[in-house]
Parts: structure tokens; C-alpha cells; sequence
């Protein structure tokens, strides 16, 4: 059976209840940028805002990270055609570099996590992540290791790294196996039976960022309405102490893919997924909303969508949204 049709009657029952509380414009703008940009991940860095995409399979082709510039979050500027990615280690294959993510160092350089098609298994079917590291928050980012961060391929790969910082200064690095890769077909590869698990995993590491304490822990995996898999974490810390994890389920080419959230009272949880995701296809007419990236203030949220559904499974815009947590609740 197809967890597909769970989720299809379970995303049409939020559509419904979306379109009737639409939300604030204040709070929900976009598109932002309407070219192709993917996984948007979000940094502030003085007064401007700085967000990084996926390398696009219909604009600027060549780039394998894109940026793009904001001084007021509404406003954002594609630097089109530059490439903040420098040369891919040698593990990496040309044509699928995703999901970049960039964080501040204590030493103030910045470092990049980003996935890319592995050469080491697979015959290109599955992708890990590695690092590079620049002075500049604009890069070009450069491979400061020639092997991958994670890079299970017995397990389907790993994907979708993003950074999280405690308030004591801990460090970690959260990523999803990639395991839908090895499922037994469907949508994104994993809708028929047996469905296999997506793990959303987190590291603690050393101030460098890569350097590893420990083993990963498994926080989170796909559920009944996740449909094929669960992707995309992004971690923050709320004001009370509550642990959030931002993360996108379904499948990233069809309208069902969304932004959901789970808490958690440790980075490690254990998490419990919210009620009903945040994002969903009707959200402000918006069509697919995922790939979600939360700043650090808690509040300033970029996602990918598509515009219209004739859209659906082509290019993806970049939306900003503003989200606030009270009482064990996100919203808008």
C-alpha cells in the first residue's frame, strides 16, 4: 500500500483549513527570488542577510552554490552567476552539489556544508556532504578535507546538513540518511512497502565543525504521514528552552512536500512532531513549501516553493517568512 494516499488525504484536509486563515502579509513574503533557488540556507552577517541555494538544473547551471543578498529580509538580490562553491573534492561529482548551510565560527571564518553526488559508490545514485571553509561570508567556499563528513552509502548516503549552536557553545552538525534512495520504488523511491526509514541524525563536534565527538544520534524518522521521507532539519532554541526541529517530509518534486516542526527538550530529544505542519500546499497560494532554514533569532525563516501548480516538479522560488513559538506551538 502506498503511504502516498494517507498523506494526499491528510495534505488536502490542511489545504482546507489553510486557505481559510491565510497569513499576515507581514509575516509571509515571496517569491523573493523567482529563479530557481532550492534549499535556501540563511545567515545574518553585520546588517545584511545572506542566503545560499542549490545548484539549479535550469538557471545558472554552472553554479554550484548560488547567493543571494538582503538589508531588510523582503528585498533580496541573486548574485547571478557567481559560484560560492570553489573546486569539489575529489570524492564529489559535478552536476549535483545541494542544500548548502553556513555557519559562523568562533575564530570569525565561516564554513559550508553541502551535499554532492559521491563517486565512491552508488554509479551516481547516492550523495554525502562535506565541508569547505572561507574568511568571507560570500566564499568562494574551499574543500578543507578530501574526504566527506558523512558518507554512509551502505545506507543510501547522507544529505541535508545544517549547523546548530547551544547556548553553552556546543556544537552540532544534523543531517538525513538518505535511505529513500535504496527503498523499493514510488514516489522519491520509498512509497512502496516496505518503507524504509529516513533518519534525521545530529553530531556534536569540535569548534571547527568537523571534527567529531562521539557517534550521531538518531533524532527523528519518517512517520505515517511523512510519506517517503523526512529531510531538511534545521535546529533552534527557543526562549524557554524548548528545542525545535524544523524539518520537510514527503516528496520534494509533487505539492504534498511541506515544513513541519517537532520539540524536543535536548538537541538530542526526544522530539515529538507537531500536530499538523507549519507549510503546506495553500499556504498563502504557495504550492510544495520545503527546504525550510530557521536563523538563529528564532524568527527569520526561508523556504523554497513553487508558485503556481504548473510549477510543481520544475523550478522552486524563495519565500522568507517571519515565526514566533508560544506554548509549544509555531506560528506565523
Amino acid at each position: 500500500m502506498l503511504f502516498s494516499l494517507a498523506s494526499a488525504a491528510f495534505a488536502g484536509l490542511l489545504l482546507s483549513t489553510t486557505k481559510a486563515l491565510p497569513l499576515a502579509k507581514r509575516d509571509f513574503t515571496g517569491p523573493v527570488i523567482t529563479t530557481d533557488f532550492p534549499d535556501p540556507s540563511i545567515i545574518k552577517v553585520g546588517d545584511t542577510w545572506y542566503a545560499f541555494g542549490t545548484q539549479s538544473v535550469y538557471d545558472y547551471t554552472n553554479v554550484k552554490i548560488q547567493l543571494a543578498t538582503s538589508t531588510d529580509f523582503v528585498n533580496w538580490k541573486l548574485q547571478a552567476g557567481y559560484d560560492a562553491l570553489g573546486y569539489l573534492p575529489s570524492w564529489a561529482e559535478a552536476g549535483q552539489v545541494w542544500a548548502p548551510d553556513v555557519f559562523r565560527r568562533e575564530d570569525g571564518s565561516f564554513i559550508m556544508y553541502f551535499s554532492a553526488t559521491t563517486n565512491t559508490a552508488g554509479n551516481g545514485a547516492y550523495h554525502c556532504f562535506g565541508t569547505a571553509t572561507s574568511n568571507d561570508i560570500s566564499g568562494p567556499y574551499y574543500s578543507n578535507t578530501d574526504t566527506p563528513f558523512a558518507c554512509p552509502t551502505d545506507q543510501g548516503g547522507a544529505i541535508d546538513a545544517s549547523a546548530f549552536q547551544d547556548v553553552d557553545g556546543s556544537l552540532y552538525v544534523l543531517y538525513k540518511i538518505d535511505a529513500n534512495s535504496k527503498g523499493y520504488g514510488g514516489v522519491c523511491g520509498n512509497t512502496v512497502d516496505p518503507i524504509v526509514s529516513t533518519p534525521i541524525m545530529i553530531q556534536k563536534v569540535e569548534a571547527d565543525g568537523t571534527t567529531k565527538i562521539g557517534s550521531p544520534t538518531e533524532i527523528l524518522s519518517n512517520g505515517q504521514y511523512d510519506g517517503p521521507l523526512v529531510e531538511a532539519p534545521s535546529m533552534v532554541r527557543s526562549g524557554d528552552g524548548t528545542y525545535i526541529l524544523y524539518f520537510s517530509s514527503n516528496c520534494y518534486s509533487t505539492d504534498s512536500y511541506d515544513t513541519s516542526y517537532a520539540t524536543g527538550p535536548s538537541p538530542t530529544g526526544p522530539f515529538t512532531k507537531a500536530q499538523y505542519p507549519l507549510l503546506v500546499t495553500g499556504t498563502n497560494g504557495v504550492y510544495g513549501p520545503g527546504g525550510a532554514d530557521i536563523d538563529v533569532d528564532s524568527s527569520h525563516m526561508a523556504f523554497h516553493a513553487y508558485v503556481t501548480k504548473g510549477d510543481v516538479g520544475g523550478r522552486r522560488a524563495m519565500y522568507t517568512a517571519r515565526v514566533r513559538f508560544s506554548d509549544g506551538t509555531v506560528s506565523f
